[in-house]
């Protein structure tokens, strides 16, 4: 056995150890953090604004800090962007996560040395858990590679500005430097297609074992070493045992990976944000990711049904119940506060408290009443293509269409196919069948002839990668959205 593998057994034993400390205790857990975020936060100019001072228990504190989104912490934001001191958080953030934001434009989510440190812990972490429960630990021996944003960060202001995967690419460990992939240079090629390019060039005389990144960019990466090889990507690389990824649904992509890659191979899950590491997959064969109690964030959860009531259900961890659809609501050492990042969550274990990303709180189908959402759709398309087993689909979105040329409206599915079903109306018949299976409420609309069931539009080769680029949203942590309330992404893709 190689040091490096010796050692990370040994680690991953303690890991899981100290994991199962804190996930044994979670309430008491929870507690912990709050009071040590309001203690470390009292004297910051949104802890006095909120008189953290005078908060006694969680009741308080819904009492006296409201939930908010980016565009209602933004005013502290600039505060700190213009070099203002404790204002959110004791100090100043080491530097400002860009992402894309909706009515906000690009939003610059703060990171302090506490949160980037549980970033770089949480991602170690979920490696090592991996390591003790499934037994592999060849692939630290070997090449690793992770398809992200570039690490240059922008220091024209005061606090430097970069992207979450470039940022945290800086603080990997010098003892795995020397296995990581790509380069430093090429990692900071703006271009994707380019940077895939780049990729494919230094990546193939390697030895990958550990392939990591959005599934639908890992794809393009694939189907690039394919074409330039005309082999499997288990040919090309035979020791590769383990996809890493996070940010969507695995599932739908999961019969073209194995296709490409010509064999199974392990995955793991994970839940990163800008705004914190918030969960990663503990368990080979359970569902559902561990959520990390002890990782500098206190949850909160407010049932997604009630998210836009005037007074809705805002509650701790303690009170959540299996399978309820909840918008997750997070408070953190980035000092952040009663914050809303737009996910929907659902338990799916309280012992350990485990949690599978059901969507977003803006990307959902409702136009009439039927609140179709993200966990929903996926579902229904991969039981869909369990049954039409000569079917791949590369990606895909939904939207409703309330004013058709003729008849009931209906919700349209946009499908890019990389192998097409022979009878589209049977597998759309399917999918619709199993959309009512997880959706009593679109159920009800179809059986009371409110809505037609749905529309299935096959869309050209590429469509989603030119939308994708069009939009100027190619690689990184970028995702094509599951749902829409609105024809404008239906549109578009309908007009390429």
């Amino acid at each position: 056995m190689l040091v490096k593998s010796f050692l990370g057994k040994k680690l991953a034993r303690y890991v899981v150890s100290q994991t199962q400390k804190w996930s044994q205790s979670p309430i008491k857990t929870q507690e912990k953090v709050f009071w040590h975020l309001l203690k470390t936060a009292k004297n910051t100019a949104f802890g006095k604004d909120h008189h953290f001072v005078e908060i006694r228990n969680y009741e308080d504190f819904k009492a006296r800090v409201p939930v908010r989104d980016y565009e209602g912490l933004k005013s502290y934001i600039e505060r700190i962007q213009k070099g203002e001191k404790d204002v959110l958080w004791k100090g100043r953030p080491v530097s400002f996560a860009k992402t894309s934001g909706t009515t906000s434009g690009a939003k610059y989510i703060p990171l302090t040395k506490a949160s980037l440190e549980h970033q770089i812990s949480a991602a170690k972490n979920a490696l090592l858990h991996y390591i003790e429960d499934s037994g592999n630990y060849n692939f630290v021996n070997g090449k690793m590679i992770f398809l992200q944003g570039s690490p240059e960060l922008n220091t024209d202001a005061i606090i430097p500005v970069g992207r979450l995967s470039g940022i945290v690419a800086n603080y990997v460990p010098a003892y795995l430097q020397s296995n990581r992939l790509p380069s430093y240079e090429t990692n900071c090629i703006e271009d994707w297609e380019q940077k895939v390019e780049a990729i494919v060039d230094e990546t193939l005389p390697q030895d990958m074992r550990l392939i990591s990144g959005i599934p639908s960019w890992v794809q393009m990466y694939f189907e690039r070493l394919h074409k330039r090889t005309g082999k499997k990507i288990s040919e090309v690389f035979p020791n590769f045992s383990l996809f890493v990824f996070g940010g969507v649904n695995y599932e739908p992509y999961r019969k073209k990976f194995e296709e490409l890659i010509g064999k199974k191979v392990d995955s793991l899950e994970l839940y990163p944000a800008s705004e914190g590491f918030i969960a990663f997959q503990d368990k080979q064969d359970e569902k559902g990711l561990l959520l990390l109690l002890d990782y500098g964030i206190f949850y909160e959860f407010i049932p997604a049904e009630e998210y836009y009531d005037e007074n809705p259900t805002r509650i701790s961890l303690k009170e959540v119940e299996l399978g309820v659809n909840y918008v997750i609501i997070l408070n953190t050492n980035a000092g952040l506060w009663g914050y809303n990042i737009g996910d929907t969550v659902q338990f799916t274990s309280l012992e350990p408290y485990r949690i599978v990303v059901s969507g977003r709180i803006k990307h959902f189908t409702s136009a009439f009443g039927e609140h179709v959402i993200g966990k929903e759709v996926d579902e229904a398309m991969r039981v869909t293509l369990e049954r039409f087993s000569n079917v791949e689909v590369t990606e895909f979105t939904v939207a409703p269409q309330v004013e058709p040329h003729e008849g009931l409206p209906y919700h349209e599915w946009l499908v890019e196919f990389a192998n097409a079903p022979e009878d589209l109306a049977e597998f759309s018949q399917l999918l619709d069948a199993h959309l009512q299976s997880q959706n009593v409420y679109y159920k009800d609309l179809i059986e009371g002839k409110v809505l037609r069931p749905l529309v299935l539009n096959p869309l050209p080769k590429d469509a989603f990668y030119h939308f994708m680029k069009s939009q100027g949203k190619l690689g990184g942590q970028n995702k094509v959205p599951r749902l829409s309330n609105d024809r404008k992404m239906a549109d578009e893709l309908l007009s390429l």
